[in-house]
């Protein structure tokens, strides 16, 4: 089984520190080895020949897969949104590292990658890939939920407010479902749109979060001069780089809220560094296409 490297918090000033869960494995990174945790447990109690999961062009669950799959030996399937993807592999960081790790990769187009939990395409799958274990897009379900809950340790209740990035939901309801009720969890969502909270509620116990959403920079893999300018500050001034689809809207997002007091500046707030800097390259190299300023 994958081991974890246990870590302290870093506090960037008396009241505001960040969890580094990036750096609890060289190669599964953060909230993607507490979610693919107890679901390789599960694979590997079942005998299956392999996993087998979904995901786009810069996806870090499909990275922390291939990577995983690599160290415990154990092959792995990715089926990636567009076709049109299947020829500019070696142009794509991402999906060049999981493929190297050893994932075969199945380009679809995006009309049927849709279908990703529709129970018909996925026994279809199944037909081509026996004895795979299915794993969703991003990897939450259940079992992800109950590796994400391990996040919190109980140093981390003498914090106030917790806040973390949000992509499919799974890491903010495994901190919900953690935390004491008297804690806030504060979630930034990466993509636009309320759809979030439905899915998070099947999820969690508690009524005790809320979600930000006006930190996501236009949509999903988005970005600008002034979220590009924040991340590069930050690296140099704390020394902890942040992912442009994820972590660093939510910094941009705690900071803006201690300034205009939206976040109380008296309170003790932890932000949870959940990984996804493997897609640092890829973004820098649209960026250089488009002459702007990289990520440092």
């Amino acid at each position: 089984m994958l081991k974890i490297q246990i870590l302290e918090n870093v506090y960037l000033n008396k009241n505001l520190a960040i969890k580094p869960d990036y750096l609890i494995h060289p190669t599964v990174s953060g909230n993607k080895f507490r979610k693919l945790k107890y679901n390789l447990e599960k694979a590997q109690s079942k005998n299956v020949k392999g996993l087998l999961t979904f995901g786009g062009a810069y996806s870090n669950h499909i990275a922390a897969t291939a990577a995983a799959g690599k160290e415990l030996n154990m092959p792995t399937v990715g089926v990636i949104r567009g076709e049109e993807l299947e020829t500019h592999v070696e142009n794509n960081p991402t999906l060049k590292y999981a493929r190297d790790c050893g994932m075969h990769l199945e380009f679809v187009e995006r009309s049927i990658y849709k279908n990703k939990t529709d129970p018909g395409y996925l026994q279809q799958l199944m037909q081509n890939y026996k004895r795979y274990f299915i794993i969703p897009e991003g990897g939450t379900n259940e079992l992800a939920i109950k590796g994400c809950e391990e996040i919190l340790t109980i140093k981390d209740q003498s914090f106030d407010i917790i806040c973390c990035s949000v992509g499919t939901g799974g890491t903010i309801a495994g901190l919900i479902n953690a935390s004491l009720p008297t804690q806030k969890i504060i979630g930034f969502p990466a993509l636009k749109g309320d759809f979030l909270k439905e899915d998070i509620c099947k999820f969690v116990k508690q009524n005790n979060w809320e979600l930000w959403g006006d930190y996501h920079f236009g949509g999903y893999a988005k970005v600008d001069s002034k979220l590009i300018n924040f991340m590069n500050d930050f690296k140099l001034r704390y020394n902890i780089p942040l992912d442009p689809v994820y972590t660093a809207k939510m910094m941009y997002g705690i900071f803006e809220g201690i300034s205009s007091g939206k976040i109380p500046q008296t309170a003790k707030v932890l932000a949870i560094h959940t990984g996804g800097l493997q897609g640092i390259e890829g973004m820098n190299l649209r960026l250089k296409r488009k002459k702007l300023e990289e990520i440092i």
